[in-house]
């Protein structure tokens, strides 16, 4: 799942030693056993002007360098990207700003959409980062790897032989693998966790405060829960659940997006250039049929790819992230189905919007140049660091035995969105083991009190996951409850937008049970 929901792998207190004291090191281990990460927590770090084209001129880029392996950091280090807008006044510090995925690169997005988030230089420097894996971070790539995976999977329900199929997964993990260097075994939220506390070391923040969208809300409640005296004011926007398998999500993930579709669909028959008619269920048979006759009959598209029936589905998923996305989605559909022109779909889900060729990580764990940043790291490094956070693995033969109820079941969830989702859940198969410090762990934060917003219209993070999360992180959660529509609120809800400035940039909390009403309403 893709996002600003797009869409990381995510020990007893003592004495600590002077040095780690002075480092302002949580207290996570005895002093002997306690690796020294010192040289990490005293770096500074350097400004300068972003390079690239289309980089806002007051956009400032730098860098901090972590260890690949916290466990062992002598084993090597990786250098994470940041990017910043200074404050325009007195600074009181840094808001770290995290956009979802997992794997959406935060620089090339604050670069884009820097105007939603100035309100907050009233009082902070506004900094972001790519995440280790992630954009200029190092990241992880599959190659062909996954395209392979994905049409394995696509017919594993119906194989005579679905171990066989499964057995074309485990190949392409082993190809991710090759692709993405050393950082692939090193990544996920936990990791990713502990590289935003050495961020705010050198940021020269006591506590970290920090707005999380999507995916980024579990980078955050992961934060709190490891560094709890260092978390300052958080904020969570459409929040993600700590509890649900992968293969739970997609069903919801599916479920949503088929609402959203059909919500999208009577929108469309009301206009008289939607190429589906002004009848809504017929509209909905009629993209189902084009999704199956696609996926039987790919047609061309550039680059002498071929567009199949899940192309269409990942495109359409990403268009269900906001209305705003609406019109552009009829367009896109009219051409395709008058002209057979794939060029809007493709641009819809992003096609062009990943630079670079198919590179491969650096070994160095220096960063990558935008340019070099491999076409395929968003969808590899959403896989990859939700693999690395599910500890769930089934095995061939618990595959093969389920199959046909898996499909079923993400088939009655949404008959457009379920063999998508499917596909990726069983894409962790021959991927190691996940962590289960998420799902165990992360509970009963002793924190400041922190800001959980939840959307009900919501097609990827549903309403229920913050009222979940909110009850597993214990009396430090306030819940403000967004009854709009679309994925996450403080861009599309002035009300929200409001109460999180407030919250970051004065500390006024709303009550609990506070709401947001539909923009409609104001």
């Amino acid at each position: 799942m893709l996002s600003v929901h797009q869409r990381c792998a995510f020990a007893g207190a003592a004495t600590v030693t002077l040095a780690l004291l002075a480092a302002g090191l949580p207290a996570v281990a005895t002093a002997a056993d306690s690796p020294d990460l010192s040289r990490f927590y005293s770096q500074k770090i350097t400004w300068s002007a972003c390079k690239g084209d289309g980089m806002p001129k007051d956009l400032q880029c730098g860098k901090v360098t972590v260890p690949l392996d916290y466990a062992h950091p002598g084993a090597g280090t990786l250098d994470v990207a940041l990017a910043r807008y200074r404050a325009t006044g007195k600074s009181r510090g840094s808001v770290l700003l995290n956009f979802g995925g997992p794997g959406v690169a935060g620089i090339s997005q604050l670069a884009l959409s820097g105007k939603d988030f100035m309100s907050l230089t009233n009082g902070y420097d506004v900094v972001t980062f790519d995440p280790r894996g992630v954009g200029q971070s190092s990241p992880v790539s599959c190659g062909e790897g996954a395209d392979e995976a994905s049409a394995a999977i696509d017919t594993t329900a119906d194989s005579s032989d679905p171990q066989a199929a499964l057995k074309v997964v485990k190949k392409a993990a082993e190809l991710c693998a090759k692709h993405s260097g050393p950082v692939l075994p090193h990544i996920g939220t936990v990791n990713a966790s502990r590289d935003m506390d050495v961020m705010r070391q050198a940021l020269g923040d006591k506590k970290l405060n920090y707005l999380g969208f999507s995916y980024g809300t579990r980078l955050g409640a992961v934060y709190a829960s490891q560094f709890p005296k260092k978390t300052g004011r958080l904020v969570f926007d459409g929040v993600d659940t700590l509890t649900e398998p992968l293969s739970e999500q997609g069903l919801v993930s599916a479920e949503a997006q088929q609402t959203a579709l059909e919500d999208f669909l009577t929108w469309c028959t009301k206009d008289m250039g939607c190429p589906f008619g002004q009848d809504p269920r017929s509209a909905r048979q009629q993209v189902v049929q084009l999704v199956h006759s696609l996926d039987q009959d790919p047609v061309p598209a550039d680059l002498g790819q071929q567009f199949s029936g899940q192309d269409l589905v990942g495109a359409m998923s990403q268009a269900m992230y906001s209305k705003e996305y609406w019109p552009t989605l009829e367009q896109a559909l009219k051409q395709l189905v008058q002209d057979g022109d794939t060029r809007g779909l493709t641009q819809l889900s992003g096609g062009i919007a990943f630079p670079g060729a198919s590179a491969a990580a650096r070994r160095d764990g220096g960063l990558v140049d935008e340019q070099d940043i491999p076409i395929d790291n968003l969808p590899a490094a959403l896989m990859a660091i939700n693999c690395a956070d599910d500890p769930d693995r089934p095995t061939a033969d618990q595959v093969t035995k389920d199959i046909d109820k898996l499909r079923a079941s993400y088939e009655e969830a949404s008959p457009v969105f379920g063999q998508f989702r499917l596909t990726q859940v069983l894409l962790c198969y021959g991927r190691p083991k996940g962590t289960d410090y998420i799902r165990d762990k992360v509970r009963d934060v002793h924190t400041p009190k922190m800001l959980l917003v939840g959307t009900r219209g919501d097609p990827a993070t549903p309403y229920r996951w913050t009222m979940e999360t909110a009850k597993r992180l214990g009396s430090s959660a306030v819940v403000l409850d967004n009854k709009g529509e679309g994925h996450t609120g403080y861009t599309s809800s002035k009300c929200v937008h409001q109460k999180v400035d407030d919250f970051l940039l004065y500390g006024s909390l709303p009550h609990s049970g506070s709401s947001c009403g539909t923009e409609s309403d104001h």
